[in-house]
């Protein structure tokens, strides 16, 4: 187990606002198709951010709060620490790769 420091604040697997809809609408027993006509959006985009390929925005975050009992503040927050994630994660990649300073 790797011990969470300033360096390291975060030492899991960054989990994407997606994962966390899939595992809902499993739950329910829910297909995507359902989601999409609930909060009327287009089945592409609901599979998308199922995928992690698009991200959650204010308005589809109203509409999942409404159709799922949650918060909109519930996905943004997801999505907004999902993407800081990824963000740490690309920056400690290219500190690795920068060449030393002569």
């Amino acid at each position: 187990m790797r011990i969470v420091t300033k360096q390291n604040p975060r030492p899991f697997r960054p989990v994407s606002p997606g994962e966390i809809l899939r595992d809902e609408l499993e739950a329910r027993g829910w297909s995507q198709k359902e989601l999409a006509e609930r909060i009327t959006r287009p089945y592409q985009a609901v599979n998308e951010i199922i995928r992690g390929r698009k991200q959650i925005t204010a308005a589809t975050a109203l509409a999942l709060s409404s159709a799922l009992g949650t918060s909109a503040e519930f996905w943004m927050n997801l999505e907004t620490s999902y993407r800081l994630d990824l963000a740490r994660r690309e920056l400690r990649q290219r500190r690795r790769l920068k060449p030393a300073a002569a």
